[in-house]
């Protein structure tokens, strides 16, 4: 493209030349180099504006970790297509070995991100929630890795869809085990809100490693690309383009064809639809000024195609043209740099920049026409409907039943998997729908589907707001339609934090005139327990759950009938009224158990309110078998709204009968799905749970539960919803254990206000054991003895073997504080064997660790062993770290205890020297300094001390110190 012998620079599949890159090639060859390692990012985010050369830093990194024998994918977002769900991690994956994704070899729950639109499935054959399908994708990547490494590059994230991003903001919340890297490149002005928070929470974290690329030197730049050039036209030509590689390059090249001097083309600040600047775009569309009419044709079919640019497509776009004479077209453009053929055969563009002008550019009306055709295409040779949408949207321009069929078609193939493209969908077909009475009923259905889709993917006030104009159009005729609004209407409140609302608007309903008939009124009164649940108003609604469970007997509407006796069972049970509830919950236990999954689908929010009040009731084996059933039930028919609860209610089980791994990765789940639905107040809760298990996963001393139960209190807010207290007494429990007595009783108070009326009745024992031991560690025995007190008259009204055990322990503490160890063993004794016949291990282990010292300060050194070696034995199969670190610490202490040998015994004086500053957190700068040592000393010890010790990190080896300072008791 040069004229006469004047040098073109080299360039890559992008266009333009890697100059003046030295210092983020340093770092990313670093990244590459660690990958895998403790510590290392997992995600790399390279951020710079339009053309600033981030495609062709990519390019050389991608090149670099081919040579280093890594795997390597790259995919990228295109701006005409952010509404095709995860386009960029499905053109990634076209890279892979295909057999390395065959359907024997991963899980099938991945295949709308491995193979795109066309595998989305619908409906009736959905069998994994879209978090479900998020995990399997990074056990894909996990195997992937596990082969040779692997790197994912995904460009022009800024253009992604809201799949991709939800998609990607789960992967660095949650980084892909192994030697896995994702690396991430956007247009910084351009970022989505959703990513830009995304990539800040890595980079505080530690999981994102953030790169900008600012405009090229400007020495290295005229050396590199214009050394032909006189200095001074040189250094004018470098001016007029800020820096901007590719708007360099296309100065430099118009300049070597003759144009004007470079003043007249000086860059503004101003962009075109896609974000181009001005300069730059005229530049661009200045080179297909000299194509011919069939060419420029070509080079629009292209542009409109995207990643259906085939031959096969090119010749229907450009009007079946003979294949020489096609191929004599795509040959200049090959020629003029224009087109670039792909290794899959397809056409593209030469840069995202170019495609992007020329489809603006293109008249609207031969737009239109080549999608059009694609589309049918595309239903000829039986694609799906999910596959079409996006052809069939953009060849609309009026009104069109069978697009409009089509086009709703795919948004219920979306509906579970890429909720945000449902709803867009949706919306595409409601703003071209007729407003005559003819569509009345279709447009109300519909309009009801996308604002379920809005909820479910987390625009919880859009939802409520369509909910309101639907409720508000909807006439007599609608009775039915009206109905079911109205229940998911209240569900949105309830996500947004406004029960009373929802409270509101569902007893206007109920008692209006017409009185809904029957299914309508079981549902409108389920909705109205749900949210007095929420407001801790159970006791208002306790004769209405009553009269809907009558309704529902009385009209033989069996799920209505499970729905009112598992909500009452749930009521009663957070009321501490345990004979009521057990009957309400061996009754809902008894239809459940007697039903099959399919018929449970639409009530999956009963098993919701059976598995808590079960798992409030201490029967943590029922519990757990509801909530598995329930949450197996929701991931296959999509009902992301109840997996927080049903996930948080594993965690809770799991955490209570010591299983502390898999009741964290329930925690962590449960979160992601809170914050990806966008509900303040689900996310509080669940953050409670991550908390308490945070808690005891953790060892002593981290600060990990400390920070999440903060955050639980800070997104709970003013709430007045029973786990904003919750996640006070929380936040209480956790500075407890932290060593802040007076910062636990006052966030437990403020909770429960000044008789503690506010804490959940249900576990307020709990509660008041954990005030018992703020009261004595600030010197006030007085009030802990009446919280004790309070805590044992509670307890024996409620008749729970658990909350029984949290009042003797209570009183066990009295007796500790008294001088008393002989009676404090006793208690803390009875306590666990409380525990015991309800499975909470957890709490008996405690209990048991808390009774050895005790046994052998009364002198009773065989019966503190035995208790010290029975708890053990329950902590070390449940992976309660925390439990681990006290057992240690309360080690009885007999004739023949000795020391045992570790492998720091192994270490030199320095080399055990500095093993222990790693335990105590420096950095190897900071114990090089502390012990007035070089940096690369100190890196020599700990290369030794890894060897000798046969840890593989840093946070191994403090794991190692801080266990034997323990085991030994220093």
């Amino acid at each position: 493209m040069g004229n006469g012998d004047a040098p073109v620079p080299a360039r890559d599949g992008t266009g333009t030349m890697l100059v003046g890159r030295a210092e983020e090639l340093g770092r990313l060859d670093s990244v590459i180099g660690s990958l895998g390692q403790d510590g290392a990012p997992a995600v790399v985010d390279l951020a710079a504006d339009a053309g600033m050369g981030k495609s062709r830093l990519l390019s050389e990194l991608c090149a670099r970790a081919r040579r280093g024998g890594l795997t390597v994918l790259r995919g990228r977002a295109t701006e005409y297509e952010r509404h095709t769900p995860f386009q960029p991690f499905t053109d990634a994956f076209a890279d892979a070995d295909r057999a390395l994704l065959a359907p024997d070899a991963v899980s099938g729950a991945a295949a709308p991100v491995l193979c795109g639109a066309g595998a989305v499935p619908g409906p009736a054959s959905s069998t994994c929630d879209r978090f479900g399908l998020y995990r399997s994708v990074a056990d894909v990547l996990t195997g992937l890795g596990e082969r040779s490494g692997l790197v994912m590059v995904l460009d022009d994230l800024h253009w992604a869809d809201p799949a991709s991003l939800e998609l990607l903001d789960h992967v660095i919340r949650h980084p892909v085990r192994g030697r896995v890297l994702l690396v991430v490149a956007r247009r910084e002005r351009q970022t989505p809100h959703s990513l830009a928070a995304a990539l800040t929470r890595g980079v505080d974290t530690g999981a994102v490693l953030r790169l900008a690329l600012g405009p090229l030197p400007e020495r290295e730049a005229i050396e590199a690309l214009a050394p032909d050039l006189p200095p001074a036209e040189a250094k004018e030509i470098f001016a007029a383009s800020e820096g901007n590689p590719l708007y360099l390059l296309c100065l430099l090249q118009a300049h070597r064809q003759g144009a004007a001097a470079p003043g007249t083309a000086v860059r503004t600040h101003g962009s075109t639809a896609s974000g181009v600047p001005t300069g730059l775009a005229s530049l661009l569309l200045d080179e297909l000024t000299t194509l011919s009419a069939p060419q420029r044709r070509t080079v629009e079919a292209v542009a409109v195609l995207g990643d259906h640019a085939t031959p096969a497509m090119l010749s229907l776009a450009t009007g079946h043209p003979a294949a020489d004479e096609l191929d004599d077209h795509t040959g200049a453009l090959a020629r003029r740099d224009l087109l670039r053929l792909g290794a899959d055969g397809r056409w593209a563009l030469r840069h995202p920049l170019l495609r992007a002008l020329v489809y603006e550019n293109t008249v609207a009306s031969r737009r239109a026409g080549i999608h059009r055709a694609v589309a049918d295409e595309l239903a000829r040779t039986g694609a799906s409907a999910a596959e079409r949408a996006h052809h069939v949207e953009r060849s609309l321009v009026g009104w069109d039943p069978a697009a409009a069929a089509v086009l709703t078609e795919a948004a219920a193939q979306f509906a579970h998997t890429a909720p945000a493209t449902a709803a867009h969908l949706l919306d595409v077909v409601l703003r071209l729908m007729p407003g005559t009475p003819a569509y009345a009923r279709q447009r109300g259905t519909l309009t009801l589907a996308r604002a379920r889709a809005l909820g479910v993917g987390g625009s919880l006030r859009e939802s409520r707001d369509l909910l309101h104009r639907l409720i508000s159009d909807s006439g007599p005729d609608d009775a039915s339609l009206r109905g079911d609004a109205i229940a998911l209407c209240a569900m949105m409140e309830r996500h947004l934090g406004h029960s009373p609302e929802a409270i509101a608007l569902l007893q206007r309903e109920l008692l209006r005139t017409p009185a809904p008939e029957p299914r309508q009124a079981v549902s409108l009164g389920l909705a109205l327990g749900m949210a007095a649940l929420n407001t801790v108003s159970y006791p208002d609604v306790r004769d209405d759950i009553g009269r809907t469970l009558a309704v529902a007997r009385s009209h033989g509407d069996l799920m209505g009938e499970l729905g009112a006796l598992a909500l009452a069972s749930l009521g009663e049970a957070y009321e501490g009224e345990t004979a009521a509830a057990r009957r309400s919950a061996d009754a809902a236990a008894g239809i459940v158990d007697g039903l099959t999954d399919p018929t449970l689908t639409q009530v999956s929010e009963s098993l919701v309110w059976l598995a808590w009040a079960e798992a409030l009731l201490e029967r943590y084996a029922d519990a757990e078998r509801h909530a598995d059933r329930g949450l197996d039930i929701a991931r296959r028919s999509g009902q992301v709204h109840v997996l927080p609860h049903l996930l948080s209610s594993r965690a809770f089980v799991h955490l209570n009968t010591c299983r502390l791994p898999s009741a964290l990765e329930a925690a962590e789940e449960a979160e992601s799905v809170a914050r990806a639905i966008g509900s303040s107040d689900l996310l509080a809760f669940t953050l409670c749970f991550k908390s308490l298990i945070l808690l005891l996963r953790r060892p002593l001393g981290d600060t990990s539960a400390l920070t999440t139960a903060e955050e639980a209190v800070a997104v709970a807010g003013g709430s007045r919803h029973w786990w904003a207290s919750l996640a006070g007494c929380v936040l209480g429990h956790t500075a407890l254990v932290s060593g802040d007595p007076h910062r636990a009783r006052e966030a437990i108070l403020r909770a429960g206000g000044p008789e503690l009326r506010g804490l959940q009745p249900s576990t307020r024992p709990g509660q008041l054991d954990t005030l018992v031991g703020t009261a004595l560690a600030v010197g006030d025995a007085e009030q802990a003895e009446r919280w004790a007190a309070r805590a044992a008259e509670e307890a024996g009204r409620m008749g729970l073997h658990g909350q029984r055990g949290a009042a003797l322990r209570a009183e066990a503490a009295l007796a500790q504080h008294h001088g008393d160890p002989g009676a404090a063993a006793r208690l803390f004794e009875s306590a666990a064997q409380a525990y015991a016949p309800s499975g909470a291990t957890l709490w008996e282990a405690y209990s048991l660790l808390l009774a050895a010292p005790q046994a052998q300060a009364a002198g009773d050194t065989p019966r503190a062993v035995a208790l010290w070696e029975r708890a053990r034995r329950l902590v070390d199969a449940g992976g309660a770290r925390l439990l681990s670190d006290l057992a240690s610490l309360v080690r009885p202490r007999t004739e023949e205890s000795l020391p045992t040998p570790t492998e720091l015994d192994q270490l030199t004086a320095r080399e055990r020297q500095i093993a222990e500053l790693v335990g105590e957190g420096l950095s190897n700068q900071a114990i090089a300094t502390k012990l007035f040592l070089s940096r690369r000393t100190v890196e020599t010890h700990l290369s030794a001390i890894y060897r000798k010790t046969s840890v593989p990190s840093r946070s191994a080896l403090a794991g190692l110190v801080t266990r034997t300072t323990l085991d030994r008791g220093a």
